[in-house]
């Protein structure tokens, strides 16, 4: 404890001892050990740094470290990136750094959380918009046994749908999909994904496979076996659309994918096409589920089908709640909707004014998703 808050305030003198004009990471810098560095930052991303105040921890990981803390009196979330054992940042975080402020920085979305900007001295920050809600992983931990309301689970699921239909309009893959990488507002009414660390622009041909977490990795990310970091294989944008069906299906079940197995099981699992089970998975929502993490890429949707599926079956299946939402146990996830019920009345003969019926629009869709996918 007492080393992370001196880190804390080593970081808060220094970024009042270092001069702004003497940031040279514009062009060229020089890391902790004196040796010359070189990161790409557009002048117009960087930020003020005698405005900017570092809290209290929000979470550490191997790369790096989120803090709490303003920039400009506006609550903002810092990542601070972390130097390798060498007391230095190597090559290969400084361009991960890169790449993620060069994705973050051009991409704006209601479903993306917000970029602010960057700082070099003291040290490389990433400074982004503030959501007080955590992660959907701890979200999700936080409620286990039970998982959210249908309706929640499937609201949030839609607007990550949203946010990576947008990503791949603009030909980026995020690579990186997962709850540990989407954020919830203060009030869990919101979900932003974050962390672009892996996301790149999608190319024809091979890519590096160095992407992901083996839980939600697509299949074709590996083989039976790990692949090796910078190796090179032919995959495109469908491997978010797997890693998709991994986050649907933990929103539905609260449970994590492959749980007990180890990143070479997990490997093996997928690669030789097995699934988590989706015995109490709503039965209108398996057909997605499935297509989502098929083994072959072009059998999976895209995304714009999926937000489209998932708008539909909100706003049918779902009606707004008068009352605040409720948990349900995982064991009896399963919709029942009744001919005579006032709910299933109510939608038949509003479709009928509109000339269109619900039941058989979903049943098209599900139709349709199926003869295409």
């Amino acid at each position: 404890m007492s080393d992370r808050l001196g880190l804390e305030n080593d970081l808060f003198e220094l970024s009042h001892s270092s001069s702004f004009d003497d940031i040279e990471g514009v062009f060229g810098g020089r890391d902790d050990l004196g040796v010359h560095s070189f990161v790409k930052i557009e002048k117009e991303w960087l930020i003020d740094p005698y405005q900017l105040f570092i809290g209290s921890m929000i979470s550490e990981g191997p790369y790096s470290i989120v803090y709490e803390g303003s920039y400009k009196s506006e609550p903002v979330a810092i990542k601070v990136i972390q130097p390798d054992n060498s007391s230095a940042v190597s090559p290969e975080r400084q361009e991960k750094f890169e790449r993620e402020v060069t994705m973050l920085s051009g991409v704006k979305h209601d479903n993306i959380v917000k970029f602010i900007g960057v700082s070099l001295a003291p040290t490389m920050m990433l400074i982004t918009e503030l959501m007080r809600g955590g992660t959907l992983q701890k979200y999700l931990w936080s409620i286990r046994p039970k998982s959210p309301d249908l309706r929640v689970s499937i609201s949030f699921a839609l607007g990550i749908s949203r946010a990576m239909e947008y990503l791949h309009a603009n030909g980026i893959i995020h690579r990186d999909l997962k709850p540990s990488n989407l954020l919830l507002t203060e009030d869990k009414n919101n979900i932003k994904l974050a962390d672009f660390g892996l996301a790149r622009e999608e190319e024809l041909g091979e890519m590096t496979t160095e992407a992901g977490t083996y839980r939600w990795m697509a299949p074709e990310l590996f083989s039976t076996y790990p692949l090796k970091l910078g190796m090179k294989k032919h995959y495109n944008h469908k491997v978010d659309v797997y890693s998709f069906s991994m986050v649907l299906w933990e929103l539905l079940m609260n449970k994590t994918p492959f749980k007990g197995r180890n990143n070479v099981m997990v490997a093996y699992a997928a690669a030789t096409n097995l699934r988590p089970s989706i015995d109490n998975i709503p039965k209108d929502i398996a057909p997605l589920l499935q297509s989502c993490w098929a083994e072959d890429p072009s059998d999976r949707p895209e995304f714009i089908q999926i937000t489209d599926f998932l708008s539909n079956f909100l706003h049918f299946m779902c009606p707004p709640q008068t009352t605040p939402p409720k948990l349900f146990e995982v064991e009896h996830p399963k919709i029942i909707i009744t001919e005579d019920s006032p709910g299933t009345v109510h939608l038949t003969n509003k479709c009928d004014k509109n000339k269109w019926r619900t039941k058989s629009r979903c049943r098209r869709f599900l139709h349709c998703l199926g003869d295409c996918f």
